[in-house]
């Protein structure tokens, strides 16, 4: 596993981490901006799709929609909505994996709250 990397700079925070998960070499690129959050997370350099997800006051579940890629995959959207719900911020989330097992996903959404514990000032 390679060590976290960041880089801030007033209003947006970088922060890199990769992880191996089931043999595979999973990367992740966090961007903090004022009052939201990007994530990707991907083995290669690509944005097949993208999701957004936001709280708000009428009710305590997260909206989200897909605004690129495959409509069908809620990855993306279901792992926005929770981080948006843990962060209270819009986030915006890519996750660019051919593995979409759903033990498999965990393991990656579990692996981005231990980076969260471990920097919170980077979320």
């Amino acid at each position: 596993m390679e060590g976290p990397r960041a880089v801030a700079g007033g209003d947006v925070s970088l922060h890199n981490f990769s992880a191996r998960l089931w043999e595979q070499l999973v990367h992740f690129h966090v961007m903090r901006l004022t009052d939201s959050l990007f994530l990707w997370v991907g083995a290669t350099p690509h944005l097949r799709n993208l999701a957004v997800a936001m709280c708000n006051r009428y009710d305590s579940i997260p909206v989200s929609t897909s605004l690129l890629g495959d409509t069908s995959d809620t990855t993306s959207t279901g792992l926005a909505r929770r981080l948006a719900r843990k962060t209270n911020k819009q986030v915006f989330v890519s996750y660019n994996l051919q593995n979409t097992d759903s033990n498999f996903a965990l393991l990656v959404e579990n692996r981005i709250k231990e980076e969260m514990e471990a920097f919170p000032e980077k979320f």
